[in-house]
């Protein structure tokens, strides 16, 4: 159902700062908390002692405390004390290799001697100053490869996004979808049309006319195993559309880290990461509070989408041209779930 052997985000920063943080990621239940030298660290979520679920408890001193009997946990899994016990036979529990990093928190769920954090993919718009983001999480009660289909293919914005970032034009500009090694990108480019409500106060952001003609484009790329970037943007019409100077355009990247929780359900991990006004702060949470709408949009969806497939699981779904980019995106996730198999 989901690859194993890889990162995946499991929680940003502010979620961890006054207490453990439970969750369940990939079907296993992750406790995370911050050790007494102030690192992340995540293990299983369950007391060896009875079973309590850890993340109900609280960090003293850096050790991880069960709320139940009161049991201290080590970030490597071992119990380190317990009000009247000798605790040098207690079992051990699961530990998870774990990276604080472009302001999220990275978990492996697989096998930990092939955790490489060389392998979690750059993102350059996280430490450059050049850059703002902002954004927010979900939790969505679909497969999360239904959300991946949604963002590889934005017909849909048309339709379930008509007042923000829906025109008749996407439907209308052809689509093209290529793979590249393990990525698969779909684009999307519309000339001499004009903006949609959200890239109109785009374009009055960055000091730019909102009522003139504009060359739109959107291309999302997919990596694994659920992480979709996508460059958005308009420019002043004639003006080289993608290519254009900074002056002449507003552009962003929509960033999308979808962390499956179970076969239907999934956190979704939003933002919108742009370079032009990165200072203004203001205009950031205007930002973040219009796409949480638009994918507040998305998760009613979909939600929906999810119980009509489970009512129905005999029907098979179509496949058309426009949902090249989330077949493609199956096709490697299939891959990776094929090389976890064992030999």
């Amino acid at each position: 159902m989901f690859p194993r052997n890889t990162w995946y985000v499991a929680c940003t920063p502010d979620e961890i700062v006054d207490r453990p943080l439970g969750r369940r990621i990939c079907g296993e239940r992750l406790v995370f908390y911050r050790g007494a030298d102030g690192k992340v660290a995540a293990l299983e979520d369950f007391c060896p002692h009875r079973g309590a679920p850890l993340s109900l408890g609280f960090v003293r001193d850096g050790q991880l405390v069960c709320g139940y009997h009161g049991l201290q946990m080590g970030c490597n899994g071992k119990t380190v004390a317990m009000p009247g016990q000798r605790v040098q036979g207690f079992p051990c529990i699961r530990s998870y290799p774990v990276v604080e990093r472009y302001g999220f928190i990275w978990v492996w769920p697989g096998d930990a001697a092939q955790a490489d954090p060389a392998s979690i993919h750059h993102l350059e718009w996280a430490d450059n100053p050049e850059w703002a983001y902002g954004g927010g999480l979900y939790h969505i009660n679909c497969d999360y490869r239904l959300m991946i289909d949604n963002l590889m293919d934005l017909t849909h914005e048309t339709y379930v996004h008509a007042s923000s970032i829906g025109q008749k034009e996407i439907d209308e500009a052809p689509v093209n979808t290529r793979v590249e090694d393990e990525e698969v990108i779909t684009s999307r480019f519309m000339e001499n049309v004009m903006a949609p409500p959200f890239w109109r106060a785009a374009l009055r952001a960055n000091s730019l006319p909102e009522d003139a003609p504009v060359d739109r484009w959107q291309i999302c790329r997919f990596t694994a195993p659920s992480h979709v970037m996508i460059e958005v943007g308009v420019a002043l019409a004639g003006r080289g559309g993608y290519d254009a100077p900074p002056e002449v355009k507003a552009s962003s990247v929509v960033v999308d880290f979808i962390t499956p929780e179970t076969a239907t359900s999934h956190w979704y991990f939003w933002g919108m990461a742009r370079n032009f006004k990165p200072q203004d702060t203001e205009l950031t949470a205007a930002i973040r509070t219009g796409q949480g709408k638009i994918f507040g949009e998305d998760r009613d969806m979909l939600e929906q989408q999810q119980e009509n497939i489970l009512r129905h699981p005999e029907r098979k779904l179509l496949m058309l041209n426009i949902d090249a980019g989330g077949v493609q995106s199956r096709r490697i996730l299939d891959r990776h779930l094929k090389n976890e198999l064992p030999a």
